[in-house]
């Protein structure tokens, strides 16, 4: 498959979990990525499958480091024709016990970064008149979780956003959409359950049990799942889809 042929994406988190496997579909669909994040290791691994995929080591939350990123991108590939905006992190406390700090560093990275990368790609896309935004936000940004509440509240501001920029650039020729995963099977998933089990004294089966409590199928989420969505997206026959915000739940919302 060769539909996104010529085209460049850039990809904030693009070394492991989600991120990778949006890589992968990119790639396997033509296009040229540039992957980021803040482990080389990691990125320099991915890199090395595909004489499609550049890394480069960037922090999504410092605003000058983002717009080295995106120049550089200009100057190599002539701009991003697609920007999936992935970077994210999540962490669990008691509402109460959030401390200002936590809920600073929830925020940076999971909607200050969804905003600079956003804005940045915008400004790349000027006037080619056809482009892909797409944020990964999550089913934590269309309902409400407990012991996530810095998490939740950053990912309902990713799906706010989305919907506001979609429509300001609804005739450009770019759209801009959120993909809404349910709990997905990434390392993410991994210390999450690892945490539970901690703070619990549950097994992994149990607190596996826990988190899929309220899914209709029973399952976690596939990464290669949540990347197809975003490869549709991004295809040639999305252009009518903007300002949406697609759960990949498995009919959890």
């Amino acid at each position: 498959m060769t539909e996104l042929e010529g085209k460049h994406a850039l990809v904030t988190g693009g070394g492991s979990g989600v991120g990778l496997s949006i890589v992968r579909a990119l790639t396997n669909a033509g296009a040229s990525v540039t992957i980021t994040g803040r482990n080389k290791e990691a990125l320099d691994s991915v890199a090395a499958e595909s004489h499609l995929i550049t890394s480069a080591v960037c922090d999504v939350t410092d605003a000058a480091a983002v717009d080295q990123l995106f120049a550089s991108v200009n100057d190599d590939h002539g701009g991003a024709d697609i920007v999936i905006a992935n970077a994210g992190a999540a962490e669990s406390v008691p509402f109460a016990k959030l401390s200002l700090a936590d809920w600073n560093a929830m925020i940076d990275v999971n909607l200050t970064g969804v905003f600079l990368t956003m804005q940045a790609g915008l400004l790349g896309m000027g006037d080619k008149g056809w482009g892909r935004i797409v944020s990964i936000a999550s089913v934590a940004g269309l309902k409400g979780y407990g012991y996530v509440a810095a998490y939740c509240a950053a990912k309902h501001g990713v799906v706010g956003l989305t919907r506001a920029v979609a429509v300001e650039v609804a005739r450009s020729g770019i759209t801009v959409n959120a993909v809404c995963p349910g709990y997905t099977q990434t390392p993410m998933l991994d210390r999450s359950l690892d945490n539970i089990a901690k703070k619990t004294g549950r097994s992994r089966e149990e607190a596996a049990k826990t988190l899929l409590r309220g899914n209709p199928t029973g399952r976690f989420v596939e990464p290669e799942e949540v990347a197809q969505t975003v490869l549709w997206l991004c295809g040639p026959h999305s252009g009518a889809v903007t300002g949406q915000a697609l759960s990949i739940s498995g009919g959890e919302i």
